[in-house]
Order: C-alpha cells, then structure tokens, then sequence
C-alpha cells in the first residue's frame, strides 16, 4: 500500500462514529485517532532509510508486527473497560486497531509477518513481480493499485458528502 493507508483511517473512523456517539469523544479526536494509527506502522520508514540503509525488509521491524498492535489493542480495551480514563482507552483502541487494519492492507501486496516473533514466515495474498525501476512502478502497474485508487476515492466521496451534510 502506498497512498491508501490514511484515506482507509478516515473510512474507519467515519463507519465507527456512529457507533460511539454515546462516548462524547470529538468526533476530530477519533478521526486522527484512526488516521495516525493508518500511518503509525509506516514510521518505521524513518528508521530504515536513515539507519538501516534498507538492509532489513521494514515490515519485520516491530511496527510492523501485528501481533504487537493486537496486544497493544487489548490493552487499550481494558483500560476503556476498566477504569476511569474511558476517553483515552477508546482513542487508543482505535489507533491501535487502525495500525491493525494498515497490516491487513499490507497484507494484499506485502509480505506481512503475522505471526512474528514466534514464526518468521512473511505473509502476502499476491505477489508484485519485479518487472520495472524504479521498483515503486511495479507497484503502481499491479492490478492492486487499483484498488488504493478505489480506498481513494471512496474517502474523497465520503469527505465530500460529510462536509455537504455539516
């Protein structure tokens, strides 16, 4: 995924809104909550072009462990669940299981280690083969693309329409 992330944690934070009305969280609260998790995992990048001189595939660095987000994200529900910081239990709920969903994504395309550290076996529904450089056009050439193109414009549709409606 290269443009989709922040636009599928605006999707999410908007289909959940309704959900949590009751919460009296602000409604801008729970959007950046869902679009800084989206990016969250991608952070990693600092690290991996500045230190790392791309020697380690990025996504096997700790950003990028689902398992670390779906711990973090059980943390986060109990703290929601059980006690009185309920507002930032929920905030962090949702970033974390916005980081989650930008694993899924990942997931498409990219070799996801769902399992790691206990299993070192990458993960990934379809393989973008190396056909052109710079390496980032086999990516926008895949057939995948088109569907970061349909997150896309699924977020400016739904942005649109909020805005139309406020």
């Amino acid at each position: 995924m290269f443009i989709a992330h922040i636009p599928s944690g605006y999707i999410y934070a908007v289909s959940i809104l309704k959900n949590i009305k009751k919460t009296k969280i602000a409604t801008h609260h729970i959007i950046l909550s869902a679009v800084l998790g989206a990016v969250l995992p991608d952070f990693d990048l600092i690290y991996f072009y500045l230190f790392d001189h791309r020697q380690t595939h990025h996504h096997k660095y700790i950003t990028h462990w689902p398992l670390l987000w779906i711990s973090l994200a059980l943390i986060s529900y109990a703290i929601y669940a059980c006690s009185s910081q309920k507002k930032l239990g929920l905030l962090s709920l949702i970033t974390c299981t916005s980081c989650i969903l930008h694993m899924v994504l990942d997931t498409v395309v990219g070799d996801i280690w769902w399992f790691f550290p206990f299993i070192d076996q990458p993960f990934a529904l379809f393989t973008v083969n190396a056909l052109y450089k710079p390496w980032w056009l086999n990516f926008m050439l895949h057939w995948s693309f088109a569907l970061e193109l349909i997150i896309c414009s699924l977020a400016s549709f739904i942005y649109i329409k909020r805005k139309k409606n406020n």
